[in-house]
């Protein structure tokens, strides 16, 4: 087996080639698990949840999580530093619509990537714990001195009743919800506890399978998406769309996201709304 220490000076390696230009599949990443109320809060370092596009950044080019590169300008990627980074394009809360199909295009528009912020919160194959690299990651974007490169402040929590009371001020401020990052933790890759969202909703993704008319004030348009889930399970989902969305229902085959608030005994949403569709 190889250690852990070994397996993140490994992908620091890798990270690191100034001629690593593409990757052949969508690149290994740390993705969260669910809070739950037994989690000991006071072992993690405390963020805010940014709704925004996740971009991994290899010290030569910018890339959406599937892999694909993105086409920012020269500027904003000429003022990265060499290092491997990981975060969040980010406009600002509750314009992830915007900032979509501003770092989509293929060819970037100049003044509206101005706006855009990239906000950093994991070093992909650094050594050290996560305390370790959040103080490297503060470093990093002090020596670039850029505008729109940031920062994800991370800051201890020490009990359940904090927690709650700093997810209800970002709530309340338009936010989406809490990561907590387990401050010991080493760099891995993969779904884990080392790092885990606590929102008011639940979000998850599944794959659209077909389309249900519309009734009523609907006909002519959409009315559900038939999706399956990862584990195999369909259900209608038929709320969260605009207009324009049930007019251009996402394709057959599409990844979408959506929100949910529990389960039921059969193991399928609560009061399900549609977010978004994952483009690559």
């Amino acid at each position: 087996m190889i250690s852990r220490r070994l397996r993140a000076l490994l992908l620091g390696l890798v990270f690191s080639l100034p001629t690593f230009t593409a990757w052949a599949e969508a690149p290994a990443i740390l993705l969260a698990g669910v809070y739950r109320q037994q989690v000991d809060v006071s072992r993690y370092l405390v963020s805010e949840k940014l709704d925004g596009v996740r971009a991994i950044w290899d010290g030569n080019s910018l890339r959406f999580r599937s892999g694909k590169e993105i086409t920012a300008p020269q500027w904003f990627t000429a003022g990265l530093p060499r290092q491997a980074l990981d975060g969040e394009l980010w406009l600002g809360r509750g314009s992830f619509d915007r900032l979509s199909g501003i770092v989509r295009r293929e060819i970037p528009d100049e003044n509206d990537w101005r706006e855009v912020r990239y906000m950093i919160f994991e070093l992909p194959g650094a050594l050290g714990s996560f305390r370790d690299r959040a103080e490297q990651i503060r470093q990093l974007v002090r020596q670039a001195n850029v505008p729109w490169l940031g920062e994800i402040e991370q800051i201890p929590v020490v009990d359940r009743s904090s927690l709650e009371k700093q997810l209800k001020k970002v709530v309340h401020a338009g936010g989406e919800g809490l990561m907590l990052h387990l401050a010991d933790a080493p760099y891995e890759t993969g779904r884990s506890d080392v790092l885990l969202k606590i929102k008011p909703w639940q979000d998850t993704e599944a794959v659209v399978i077909g389309h249900q008319p519309g009734k009523g004030k609907h006909a002519g348009v959409l009315g559900a998406l038939r999706l399956r889930t990862p584990e195999g399970r369909q259900f209608l989902l038929g709320t969260g769309f605009s207009d324009m969305q049930r007019r251009n229902p996402p394709v057959i085959g599409a990844t979408v996201t959506y929100r949910y608030r529990d389960f039921t005994n059969s193991g399928l949403p609560r009061f399900a709304s549609f977010l978004r569709v994952r483009e690559e």
